[in-house]
C-alpha cells in the first residue's frame, strides 16, 4: 500500500476494460494523425481529475512543493529575462478586446506568486474550489502526487482509449455532436475568443469535476476544465498504421524524449510531454482540441492556470 492512499488504490476509480481502438485522427490537426490502431491492457482510472482538495491533503502529508513555488534556475535558461526567473505561473488574463490569435502572450500573463493555491496569483485563493481540479501543476507535480497516492500517470494510448467511453471512431467523448440537443457536455469556450465568453455553460474558468455527464465507461471531465498531463513524451506526429492485425503496437509509449524538445527553441533544452483533453479555455474558432484524438506538447516545467492531471493503476498494480 502506497504511504498516500489510505486505502485500496482503486477505489474512487473506474475500470477500463483492454482493447483495441483507432487512436488519433486523419480529420483534424496534424499531429493528431495518421490514425493507428493500438491495443491497451485493462486498467483503472481516477474517475475525475485530481482536485484541490486531493492535492491539499498530498501537500499536507508530504510537504511537496510545486514548481511554481520555486523561482527557476538561471543556468537552465539562459537569456530568459531576470523577471521572469521568480516563482509564479502562467494565468489567462483575456484582454478586453479583439486581438490575433497568433500571438499567445496577449492573453497569458507570468504572474509573480501564483500556484495551485493562488490560481489567479497574489490575493487570489481557492476557498470553494475544492472540487474543482487542481491547475498550475508542472509534470514532477503531477508525477509526485501519483507516486505517494500508489498510482501513476496514463500514457496517451490509455488517456486517449478512456476518454472515449467505448465509441469507436466518435467525433466527442459522447458522440459526433458538440452539444446535443443543446446541451453542454463539457467546460469549453463560447464566444470570441479570447475577449469575449458568453459562458453559455455556465463557467468562465475551471468547472467542479462533476459539473458535466460522464462518458460511456462513466469517467468524468475527460474533455475541456483542465488540460492533463499523460507520461508520454510529445511527437510531431504518431507513428504509421501496422500492415497488419499482427502488428498492432500493445501498450504504446509514444515518443522519446531526445525527440520531444521544441525546435524553436534552441537555447532552451527542456522536454515537453503530452497533454490531453483540452481546457476552459479551448474554442471553436481557435482551438479545438476538446476532442479525445487532440494532443497537445507542453514543457515539462511548465504550469499554468489550465493544466491538471489524473491518475491511473494498471491491472495487477493495485495493492503492491
Amino acid at each position: 500500500m502506497a504511504d498516500g492512499a489510505g486505502q485500496d488504490e482503486t477505489a474512487a476509480m473506474i475500470r477500463i476494460p483492454g482493447g483495441s481502438f483507432r487512436m488519433g485522427s486523419d480529420s483534424h490537426y496534424a499531429e493528431e494523425a495518421p490514425a493507428h490502431r493500438v491495443t491497451v491492457d485493462g486498467f483503472w482510472i481516477d474517475a475525475a481529475p485530481v482536485t484541490n482538495r486531493q492535492f491539499r491533503a498530498f501537500v499536507a502529508a508530504t510537504g511537496h512543493v510545486t514548481s511554481a513555488e520555486i523561482a527557476p534556475d538561471p543556468k537552465d535558461y539562459p537569456g530568459a529575462l531576470p523577471h521572469l526567473l521568480r516563482a509564479g505561473s502562467l494565468v489567462f488574463n483575456p484582454p478586453s478586446h479583439a486581438v490575433g490569435l497568433d500571438d499567445w502572450s496577449q492573453w497569458w500573463t507570468f504572474k509573480v506568486g501564483a500556484h495551485w493555491r493562488k490560481p489567479y496569483g497574489s490575493g487570489s485563493s481557492i476557498k470553494g474550489l475544492d472540487d474543482h481540479p487542481v491547475v498550475h501543476v508542472a509534470y514532477r507535480d503531477a508525477e509526485a502526487y501519483a507516486a505517494w497516492a500508489g498510482k501513476a500517470l496514463p500514457t496517451e494510448a490509455e488517456w486517449e482509449f478512456a476518454a472515449r467511453g467505448g465509441l469507436e471512431g466518435a467525433e466527442f467523448a459522447w458522440g459526433d455532436e458538440f452539444t446535443p440537443a443543446g446541451r453542454h457536455m463539457a467546460n469549453t469556450w463560447q464566444g470570441a475568443f479570447p475577449h469575449e465568453n458568453s459562458r453559455e455553460d455556465g463557467y468562465a474558468r475551471t468547472s467542479p469535476v462533476t459539473a458535466f455527464p460522464p462518458n460511456g465507461y462513466g469517467v468524468l471531465d475527460m474533455i475541456g476544465n483542465a488540460w492533463e498531463w499523460t507520461s508520454d513524451w510529445w511527437s510531431a506526429r504518431h507513428p504509421a498504421d501496422a500492415p497488419k492485425a499482427c502488428c498492432v503496437p500493445v501498450n504504446p509509449r509514444g515518443g522519446s524524449e531526445a525527440a520531444s524538445y521544441d525546435p524553436g527553441q534552441p537555447a532552451i533544452r527542456i522536454p515537453r510531454r503530452v497533454l490531453k483533453g483540452g481546457s476552459h479555455l479551448c474554442a471553436p474558432g481557435y482551438c479545438r482540441r476538446y476532442r479525445p484524438a487532440a494532443r497537445h506538447a507542453e514543457a515539462v516545467d511548465t504550469s499554468t492556470s489550465h493544466i491538471g492531471f489524473r491518475c491511473v493503476v494498471r491491472d495487477g498494480a493495485a495493492g503492491r
